[in-house]
């Protein structure tokens, strides 16, 4: 299975895996799933790390050179993701997620959340 992992987890995943739930871990762990990050988490850490978000810490160059070593594929943001956003109900306003939300849908690759509102929409989604 194809699994994109949201911002939140990959922050878990790339330093902090003991708050990864146990479903999600397996999931990283099992060897028949492909993993991938999107530019879009690497833009918001970015962002917010520039705005002294205390969960955003993390140098995005270490993570995007830490998660391509751990196996993961980088996935670019393309118009087609972009365009994909605007068909995607109002709830929630996180532009980050949004693009998430659009990437999975698009590319039909189930997309891991700790959000409960990202859950909430639809497509190929997993709350975990």
């Amino acid at each position: 299975m194809k699994l994109l992992l949201d911002t939140h987890l990959l922050l878990w995943a790339a330093g902090k895996p003991g708050r990864l739930p146990k479903a999600v871990r397996a999931l990283i762990d099992a060897p028949e799933n492909e993993l991938f990050f999107s530019v879009a988490s690497l833009w918001e850490v970015v962002i917010k790390r520039g705005l002294g978000r205390e969960d955003f810490k993390v140098d995005a160059r270490l993570l995007r050179r830490g998660l391509l070593d751990n196996g993961y594929s980088e996935l670019p943001i393309a118009s087609e993701h972009v365009v994909a956003i605007e068909s995607l109900p109002p709830i929630h306003k996180d532009p980050f997620d949004r693009v998430l939300v659009a990437q999975a849908q698009v590319e039909g690759i189930t997309l891991l959340t700790a959000d409960p509102r990202v859950a909430k929409y639809p497509g190929p989604l997993r709350a975990v």
